[in-house]
């Protein structure tokens, strides 16, 4: 593609970054093919070549973001779909990361946009505050719910209350993203880890290795079952684990928001923790139970290329960061001690096989623990969660999420297994409503069960504790 940038436009790094992105496209519309929302939409402007063209004309012309461009790009997952499809390896992310940033530091969104993402912004980065907010989200589902089954008898307030639950709130912006906030709270409030208290957890026999894990700070709230299965996996298998002192959100969420300083920012410190203990006593990787995150951490060598303090940091950080899967298959498989014959639906998140180029080495775990493996149809389409995207785009991001489960029924599973907390918390929120739940768990949940640890609690929910052994041995 051809550019047409000043020489000292040119002079900016990033701008300068961007703009040999643009020249890599050949707009050949291979990409429209994969893209979730152009399949969705059928709009142009949202498809990859259509934001392409927009980001290329912002940048270029140097003006602030007009609202056009916002509509177009906030409607992108960055699901990175496009790349994996993209003949002529456009890097996409780093296109429309740079473009993000723009938008946050030239373009001056509608107040209730403002809120929300400060909201968000502000919140879900810092476990403690999400956990407040998300018992406030508990108690405002029951309300919810309690309002949405009366009757009409007249009564100006209930039919207010009505009305915000209803038609209203798919209606205006606000309370849509507000309606769409609470509905992803969780039913039930998760008890605090005894992992909260960070540390080193020894391994088991002779040590094999010497991995930090990734505390996080969404996941570590919704679903801290997730890494205690970690550990003990990890710690079975001869690896010692430990959560680093001074660690923090990776810094992905608000990246993905545009907001360039506070993602660098936390992106910082939890640098810093991890090079002390590579410093220290040394770590063989950094192991991370979220794929959305790792993503993330395997760009900081990107991200900190020119920042002369923290370049080298980052890049070492990058270097050995791992998703769980990862570092689970360069130890070799384990024959599990329990087996039951259960069909698994995989489903590769976004940010797994598009971001990460992960796309196998799940799978072949979960069949070597006994599990029969299926893949949904369309499974390079995005499930909708993306961050905060189910949360800020709610129409798209349920229609997505339909699709998906959908998919994932046709393979007729008895249950869905993936590696991203996201993914399992928007696919688990469309099977609320449904009359057969389909549970959804993280690989290393069921890595973990099968060597011998604790049933799943998803599971356990949907009566497989009930089943008899005969049950869940016999293959289907």
């Amino acid at each position: 593609m051809q550019t047409n940038f000043t020489p000292e436009q040119l002079a900016d790094p990033q701008m300068a970054a961007s703009e040999k992105i643009l020249r890599t496209c050949v707009h050949c519309g291979f990409c429209t093919a994969t893209c979730p929302t152009y399949q969705l939409l059928g709009d142009e402007l949202d498809s990859p070549r259509g934001r392409i063209y927009l980001m290329k004309e912002m940048f270029e012309t140097g003006k602030p973001a007009s609202a056009e461009v916002v509509k177009h790009v906030d409607r992108c997952l960055s699901c990175l779909s496009c790349m994996t499809t993209c003949p002529s390896g456009v890097h996409y992310m780093h296109l429309v990361d740079h473009a993000r940033a723009h938008i946050e530091a030239t373009y001056r969104r509608p107040w209730q946009d403002r809120l929300m993402r400060a909201v968000l912004a502000n919140i879900l980065p810092y476990p403690n505050r999400f956990r407040l907010a998300l018992a406030g989200g508990f108690l405002a589902r029951k309300a919810l719910s309690v309002v949405s089954m009366l009757r009409w008898k007249g009564r100006a307030a209930v039919a207010v209350g009505r009305k915000a639950v209803g038609p209203v709130s798919e209606r205006v912006g606000i309370l849509k993203r507000t309606r769409a906030m609470i509905d992803l709270a969780p039913i039930r409030l998760p008890a605090r880890s005894h992992l909260d208290r960070g540390g080193a957890h020894p391994a088991e026999g002779e040590r094999r290795g010497r991995v930090a894990l990734l505390q996080g700070c969404a996941q570590s709230v919704l679903q801290p079952s997730i890494n205690e299965a970690a550990v003990r996996l990890l710690t079975r298998r001869g690896v010692e684990v430990v959560f680093a002192k001074g660690e923090g959100c990776c810094g992905a969420l608000v990246h993905h928001m545009g907001r360039e300083h506070a993602s660098h920012a936390q992106a910082k410190r939890t640098i810093d923790a991890w090079i002390a203990e590579m410093d220290g006593a040394g770590l063989d990787a950094i192991v991370i139970t979220a794929s959305g995150c790792g993503t993330t951490i395997k760009d900081y060598g990107f991200m900190f290329r020119d920042d002369a303090a923290y370049a080298q940091k980052a890049a070492r950080v990058s270097a050995i960061a791992r998703d769980i899967t990862e570092y689970l298959s360069g130890l070799g498989t384990a024959a599990p001690p329990r087996e039951t014959g259960l069909t698994v639906a995989y489903h590769s998140a976004c940010s797994m096989q598009h971001g990460q180029g992960i796309k196998d080495g799940p799978k072949t775990l979960l069949k070597a623990a006994g599990f029969a493996v299926k893949e949904p149809p369309e499974g390079h389409l995005c499930c909708g969660s993306a961050g905060v995207y189910n949360i800020m785009q709610p129409a798209i991001a349920n229609a997505l999420r339909d699709r998906k489960i959908a998919n994932i029924e046709k393979v007729r599973p008895d249950l869905i297994a993936a590696g991203n907390i996201g993914c399992i918390t928007q696919i688990a929120n469309g099977y609320e409503s449904r009359e057969r739940a389909i549970p959804i768990v993280h690989t290393v949940e069921l890595l973990d069960w099968v060597a011998g640890g604790p049933m799943p609690e998803a599971l356990a929910r949907a009566g497989f504790a009930d089943m008899p052994a005969a049950a869940l041995q016999a293959a289907e």
